[in-house]
Order: C-alpha cells, then sequence, then structure tokens
C-alpha cells in the first residue's frame, strides 16, 4: 500500500505512451520490486513478498492502487494467467486486471553505486520548503525558471548546499550548513531539478534519517536500502540572482511581527482581484496600512504597528507572494527593506537562518 501510494502522482498523468500508467512488477528471490516512470523520474522500490515462480508484468497504477486499498485483507495473492492477465485475491474478493508485457516496459536509469554521499532527511525538506512555493508554473516562457537551482558553496572550512527558486517575479533563497565536504558532490554550475523531481525528492525524504545522493550533468538519484529515485535534471541557465541581491541596500529598514502581518494580509487578500493580488502598503512612522480593493465586491483596508524610522512610502505588491513567503518562514518578528516605492523588498530574519527571499513591486 504504502509503496503503490508513493508512485501515484509519477504514473498517473496523462502521457503519449499507455504504459507508462502502468507499475512494473519484478518478482523474484523474497522481493517484489515496483518501478514507475514518467520518463522525467523514476521511482523502484523493493517490498518483502513470498515468491511462488519469478517473473514480471506492467500492472495499471491508479487500479491495483484502488484494489489494494479497499481490499481490507492484510495479505494480497497475485497470479499471473494468460495474455498479461492477473488474478488477484484479498480476503474473500477476486479481481481479474489486464496487464502489459513487461519487455515494453522503459528501463530503468543506470547509475554509478560507489558516487553516493549520505545527507540527514531533514536538509533537503528544510531546503525544498523554503523554496518550492517560488517556482514557475509550467507556461513560465524562461525555461529553467521551472526548476529549482542546487548549488554548493565552500566558505573557508564549512560546506553549504543552497536551492534558488524564482519566478520572474519574486526570488527565494535557501541554504543549509552540511557536515560533508561538498567538494566531493558532482554539482555542475547549473544544476536544474525540475518541479516535478523537487515534489518527490521532498516525499522521498520525508520519513527517512538519511538518504544517499548522487549529481551527475543529467540527473540526481536519491536512494536508501530500500527505494531508488532518479530525476533526470534541466538543461539551461538560471538567472544571475546574486545581482539582484546585491542590487537591494540593507539600508531603509522596516521590522514587523510576522504574525500580525500575515494575519493582516489574509484579511485584505479576501478583496483583491484574483489574477494580480494587488495591495498598497502605507508605511509611516511605526504605522503600516494595508488596503485593497475590488471592483466588483468593495475594498478592505487594516491597520498594524511596526518598526520603522524612515521617509513615508507607498508601496504596492501582490499580496499572495507575501502570504507564502512569510508562512514558510519561524520567526517572530521579519526585517524587511525597501529603498523606494519602486525598489524590491528584501525579506530574512535572523531565527530563518539561510533564508533570504526578495519581491519585486506593483505599480499601483
Amino acid at each position: 500500500m504504502e509503496g503503490l501510494a508513493l508512485l501515484q502522482n509519477i504514473t498517473n498523468k496523462r502521457g503519449t505512451m499507455a504504459i507508462l500508467s502502468n507499475i512494473l512488477f519484478v518478482a523474484d528471490g523474497n522481493t517484489l520490486v515496483l518501478t514507475g516512470t514518467d520518463l522525467e523520474v523514476g521511482l523502484r522500490i523493493a517490498i518483502p513478498a513470498e515468491i511462488d515462480n519469478t517473473g514480471s508484468i506492467t500492472l495499471p497504477s491508479k487500479k491495483i492502487f484502488e484494489i489494494v486499498r479497499e481490499s481490507g485483507s492484510s495479505e494480497l495473492l497475485i497470479n499471473e494467467t494468460d495474455n498479461s492477465w492477473v488474478t488477484i485475491k484479498a480476503g474473500k474478493s477476486i479481481y481479474n486486471l489486464a496487464g502489459i508485457p513487461s519487455d515494453e516496459f522503459p528501463s530503468f536509469p543506470e547509475f554509478g553505486e560507489d558516487e553516493f554521499i549520505s545527507f540527514e532527511g531533514h536538509i533537503f525538506l528544510d531546503l525544498i520548503d523554503k523554496v518550492i512555493f517560488s517556482i514557475a508554473g509550467e507556461q513560465e516562457n524562461i525555461y529553467s525558471l521551472t526548476s529549482v537551482l542546487l548549488e554548493k558553496e565552500k566558505r573557508e572550512s564549512e560546506s553549504y548546499l543552497r536551492m534558488v527558486s524564482s519566478d520572474g517575479h519574486r526570488l527565494s533563497i535557501m541554504e543549509k550548513q552540511v557536515s560533508v565536504d561538498v567538494d566531493v558532490i558532482g554539482l555542475i554550475d547549473m544544476t536544474l531539478i525540475p518541479k516535478k523531481g523537487i515534489q518527490e525528492l521532498r516525499k522521498f525524504c520525508e520519513n527517512r534519517d538519511a538518504v544517499d545522493i548522487s549529481v551527475t550533468t543529467k540527473q540526481l538519484v536519491v536512494k536508501d536500502d530500500k527505494a531508488v529515485m532518479v530525476v533526470r535534471l534541466k538543461q539551461g541557465e538560471f538567472p544571475r540572482y546574486q545581482s539582484i541581491v546585491q542590487a537591494v541596500p540593507l539600508e531603509n529598514h522596516i521590522r514587523i511581527n510576522r504574525i500580525l502581518f500575515l494575519e493582516s494580509l489574509k484579511r485584505i487578500n479576501l478583496f483583491t482581484e484574483d489574477i494580480f493580488h494587488t495591495i498598497q502598503l502605507q508605511i509611516s512612522g511605526n504605522t503600516m496600512v494595508l488596503s485593497s480593493q475590488n471592483a466588483d465586491l468593495g475594498n478592505a483596508r487594516d491597520e498594524i504597528i511596526i518598526e520603522y524610522s524612515g521617509e513615508p512610502l507607498t508601496l504596492g505588491f501582490n499580496c499572495r507572494y507575501f502570504i507564502e513567503t512569510l508562512q514558510v518562514m519561524e520567526c517572530e518578528f521579519v526585517d524587511t527593506y525597501i529603498n523606494s516605492e519602486n525598489s524590491p523588498c528584501l525579506m530574512k530574519s535572523e531565527r530563518d537562518k539561510g533564508f533570504l527571499s526578495i519581491i519585486m513591486p506593483m505599480q499601483l
């Protein structure tokens, strides 16, 4: 059940090849190996089983998952009959399910067993959760923005891994110090992990204390003793995000209570237009006034206390970008830097070490 559940998001999407909606079952020794792929992400899971006769077949992913989920039986008996049909017995229930011969299933990508480095699972969870929300959608013209940039950096004797995402209107950066020497990791200058790969990598790491990672120019491989996943990397150039970060001077500082700001934004968002979620922020002294207007519904206004000593500002931003950024942060107070009405907004905090977000302004 657990293995089939992990394979559902990989196999159940509309594609040109019918067999990609199937899971490959390989029975050998005392192990049943389940494999699914969409040619971008491939996942192979080994589960213990009692094997009477070795063999292989592919079965419809969604249907076999539904059978196992609804069966209510602690054990299943799967038996191949003629013409790639299987009989499945679960308690008093018997199902006959049509499969496809296994020789039509795409081959699983090859990888070297000696190229892996072990990481704590939470390292990748922390990195992914801080950047996944700002990956561009598939309709984005800049192809590389539909991926996350994975980088390594050595500062003196300390090693860091960094993930960066952007949809062209905002930028999210998260880095974590790691105990492994990153010089031995095969990251190239542009290691781009597609959004689907990032989503599946997160699921893979979620309930694992440690994972083994290998990166080449074309693929990322993550595994443990029971499963292995291969993600095909994208090719392209990610924008030089460092210049954007350096362009925001850390001078005009606003300190805001994160929870109060987040709750206020959610209230104001009730009256934003659906497409752009535009809100106005008026900052003067220690007060921020948030307002939104919807041509069909009406308007909203809210006010919160902040710490600010600069010149008054009237700003326009996409409300949803602020909400999504604040939701992944953990601090009590957010340090915000906005130089003028037309400059980007940089957000970070001492509590959210390694995280930085930049949001571009909108014209009011």
